[in-house]
C-alpha cells in the first residue's frame, strides 16, 4: 500500500509543480519563466521525487512509464492497475489544488487551457494531429530508453534521477510548442477534467501516444540492452 501512496504524492507533485509553473508563472508580466522555466519545473519534480520516493515505489509518476517498465521486464503486471489508479488520482487532486489557487486571481479563465495538452487549434503552435501524435510517441519512446538505461544495474549508481529529470526537461524544451508536452497520461488527465470541453475530447491522444511510445522504448531497450550478442 505504501508504494501506491508514494505514487499518489509523487504524481501530485509532478502536476502541481509542472502544470503549476505553467499556469501561474510562465507568462507572469515581465518576470515570467517561459518555456525554459516550465521545462525545468517538470524535470525538477521528477528529480526531487526520484530521490524522495524512488526507493519506495520506483517513482514512476506516469502510467506510460509503468506500462513501459512492465514491457521492459522491470515491473509486475499485477501492480499495473493500482499504480495507474494512484497516479491518475494524484494528478486529479493536484489539478484541483491548482484550480483553487489559480482561480483566486481576478479574471482567471480556465478555458484558456489550464496547461492542458492539445493539438490543431489547441496546440500552442498550431501543430496538426499527426504532428502531435508523432511528437508524443517519439518523446515517450526516448524517455523510456533513458529510464531503462539509467536504471540498468550496469549504469552508474545513484545518478539515474539526474539523467531522467534532465531528459524530461529536454523533452519539454522540444515539445511544449507542439502539444504542451504530455508524455504522461496522468498529467494530461489531471488538468483536462477541469477544463472539460476540448481538453477532454482530445485526451484520448495523450493516453494512446505515450503508451505506444513507452512500449516502443521498452522493446528497443530490451534489444540494445541485452547482454546477448
Amino acid at each position: 500500500m505504501k508504494k501506491y501512496i508514494a505514487e499518489f504524492f509523487g504524481t501530485f507533485w509532478l502536476v502541481l509543480g509542472g502544470c503549476g509553473s505553467a499556469v501561474l508563472s510562465a507568462a507572469f508580466p515581465d518576470l515570467g519563466i517561459g518555456f525554459l522555466g516550465v521545462a525545468l519545473a517538470f524535470g525538477l519534480t521528477v528529480l526531487t521525487m526520484a530521490y524522495a520516493i524512488g526507493h519506495i515505489s520506483g517513482c514512476h509518476l506516469n502510467p506510460a512509464v509503468s506500462i513501459g517498465l512492465w514491457a521492459g521486464g522491470r515491473f509486475p503486471a499485477s501492480q499495473l492497475l493500482p499504480y495507474i489508479a494512484a497516479q491518475v488520482l494524484g494528478a486529479i487532486v493536484a489539478g484541483g489544488i491548482l484550480y483553487l489557487i489559480a482561480s483566486g486571481k481576478a479574471g482567471f479563465d480556465i478555458s484558456a487551457g489550464f496547461a492542458s495538452n492539445g493539438y490543431a487549434e489547441h496546440s500552442p503552435g498550431g501543430y496538426s494531429l499527426l504532428a502531435a501524435l508523432v511528437t508524443e510517441v517519439v518523446m515517450t519512446m526516448m524517455f523510456l530508453l533513458v529510464i531503462l538505461g539509467a536504471t540498468d544495474i550496469r549504469a552508474p549508481q545513484g545518478l539515474a534521477p539526474i539523467a531522467i529529470g534532465f531528459c524530461l526537461t529536454l523533452i519539454h524544451l522540444i515539445s511544449i510548442p507542439v502539444t504542451n508536452t504530455s508524455v504522461n497520461p496522468a498529467r494530461s488527465t489531471g488538468v483536462a477534467i477541469y477544463v472539460g470541453d476540448w481538453a477532454v475530447a482530445q485526451l484520448w491522444l495523450f493516453w494512446l501516444a505515450p503508451i505506444i511510445g513507452a512500449l516502443l522504448g521498452a522493446v528497443i531497450y530490451r534489444f540494445i540492452g541485452s547482454t546477448e550478442d
